[in-house]
């Protein structure tokens, strides 16, 4: 394995039309990804379905993810975390426009 050296922090483009999404690390079994988002949202009726659980943090920002279980979305700040199980359905719907929402997301398969 190789020495990274990186900064979860780093400065986005100045005009970002997707996501942003930096594959930081991988292993047999988990991968690392940083994922920016300014504005971004999952597209309406449109549910992520992993096969993979997900543990989630988001490190600047703000969002509110909704569980499909869930009626109500879930308020997320810097250093708010969740943990999601494989094929726990799931969606975006905000992050801020105007500041860059960075998360942490770590796939994993138990």
């Amino acid at each position: 394995m190789m020495t990274a050296i990186g900064d979860l922090l780093t400065t986005s483009p100045a005009v970002l039309p997707e996501e942003l999404v930096d594959d930081l690390l991988r292993g047999q079994s988990f991968r690392v990804e940083r994922i920016v988002s300014r504005g971004h949202a999952s597209p309406d009726d449109f549910w992520y379905d992993q096969d993979e659980a997900e543990w989630v943090l988001v490190v600047q920002g703000e969002a509110r993810l909704r569980l499909e279980t869930d009626a109500e979305p879930i308020e997320l700040k810097a250093g708010s975390y969740i943990n999601l199980p494989a094929h726990a359905r799931h969606r975006v719907e905000w992050t801020h426009p105007d500041v860059d929402t960075i998360w942490l997301a770590i796939f994993y398969t138990v």
